[in-house]
C-alpha cells in the first residue's frame, strides 16, 4: 500500500517527514481486486536553532519549535490486473494539529510569536498506482501522487493547515520479499516539485526524499526492523525571502526501530499495524526533532 508523505521548505517542514513514507510491502498493488482502508497518525515535535533564520509568515523568524500531529485517512481502490500488471487509485483527508513558536527581531527588540491550528489539511490524491510483479517475491510500483491546497491559509499566521501550494509526487516503491527466512525489504524514492505560493512569493525547490525498511517477520504475525530516512533538497528556494536566506537549501536524515503486526479479522481480512520511532539523526534548515512517532492500521476488504 502507498503511504504519502506528510526539507527546508517555507516553514521549514514542507510536506514530507524523512521515515514516514515507507510501510510493509509497499510495493505491492495486489493483483485481485480490493479496497484498502489505511488510518495513520503521525506526532513530531522539532525546531531549528535560533541561530539560523527560517522563512515563515511571509517573514523571517529566529528560529523555531513546532508541534505537529497529522491524522491520514486514505483509501485506495485496487482495481485487478492484467499481466504481471495491477492498478489502483486512491484518496488521502489529512487533519493536523500544530502549534509553532518562533522570534523576530526589529532592531535592538525582539519578540516570541505562538500560534496554534487545528483542521483539514492539504487533501492528497493518487490517481493512479502500476504496480509489476516480477516475481512472488520481487515487485515494483510506480505511481503518480499530488497534494491539492485545499486547507485554509493565512499568510499572517506562523501555524497553517495548508502550504497553500499544489505538489506533484512522482514515485516508485520496491518490496523483496524472503519467506525462507522471513525477511522483507522496502524503499520508497519520491521527488516532489511545488507551485509557487501566490500569497507569499515563495517557491520551494524539489525535494528528493528516499526512505528504506528492513523487517524480520515471525509466525505469530509480530514483525521487527529498522527505519531509515532521508529529505535532500535539489536546488535553492527561490522568492524575496529565500534569496535573502541564499536559497534555504535543506536536509535531514533520520532512523529508528519500528514493530508490526499482522493478522486476519473474521478469518479473512487482512489487517497490518505498526508503530515506529523515527528521530532526526542530523538535520539542516528543517525541524530537527528526537520524538518522532508514527502509527499506521491497514485493513482490507
Amino acid at each position: 500500500m502507498l503511504a504519502p508523505d506528510v526539507s527546508a521548505t517555507e516553514g521549514a517542514l514542507g510536506r514530507p517527514v524523512a521515515g514516514t513514507s515507507v510501510l510493509s510491502g509497499v510495493g505491492i498493488v495486489p493483483p485481485e481486486p480490493m479496497t484498502l482502508f489505511s488510518l495513520q497518525q503521525i506526532y513530531l515535535d522539532g525546531s531549528v536553532s535560533g541561530n539560523r533564520q527560517v522563512p515563515i509568515a511571509g517573514s523571517t523568524s529566529l528560529g523555531i519549535d513546532a508541534k505537529i500531529a497529522f491524522t491520514l485517512a486514505s483509501i485506495l481502490r485496487v482495481w485487478g490486473s492484467k499481466g504481471s500488471w495491477s492498478f489502483a487509485s486512491g484518496i488521502t483527508v489529512p487533519y493536523i494539529w500544530t502549534e509553532a513558536t518562533a522570534s523576530f527581531s526589529a532592531g535592538s527588540l525582539s519578540r516570541s510569536n505562538n500560534d496554534r491550528a487545528s483542521n483539514l489539511f492539504d487533501m492528497y490524491f493518487t490517481p493512479i498506482s502500476a504496480g509489476y510483479h516480477f516475481s512472488q517475491t520481487d515487485h515494483v510500483a510506480l505511481s503518480f501522487n499530488l497534494w491539492a491546497p485545499t486547507g485554509r491559509y493565512d499568510p499572517n499566521a506562523l501555524a497553517n493547515p495548508s502550504l497553500n501550494n499544489w505538489t506533484f509526487v512522482p514515485q516508485v516503491a520496491y518490496t523483496k520479499l524472503i519467506p525462507a527466512h522471513g525477511l522483507e525489504f522496502n524503499a520508497v524514492l519520491g521527488f516532489q516539485f511545488y507551485t509557487r505560493n501566490t500569497a507569499t512569493n515563495y517557491q520551494n525547490a524539489p525535494l528528493m526524499t528516499l526512505d528504506v525498511m528492513g523487517l524480520k517477520k515471525f509466525s505469530n504475525g509480530l514483525g521487527f526492523g529498522l527505519v531509515m530516512g532521508t529529505v535532500q533538497q535539489l536546488g535553492n528556494d527561490s522568492g524575496p525571502t529565500a534569496d535573502r536566506l541564499n536559497g534555504f537549501v535543506g536536509r535531514d536524515f533520520t532512523l529508528g526501530p519500528i514493530i508490526t503486526f499482522d493478522t486476519k479479522i473474521a478469518g479473512k481480512h487482512p489487517l497490518s499495524a505498526s508503530l515506529r520511532w523515527v528521530p532526526s539523526i542530523s538535520s539542516t534548515n528543517r525541524l530537527k526533532s528526537t520524538t518522532t512517532v508514527q502509527a499506521t492500521a491497514t485493513l482490507a476488504f
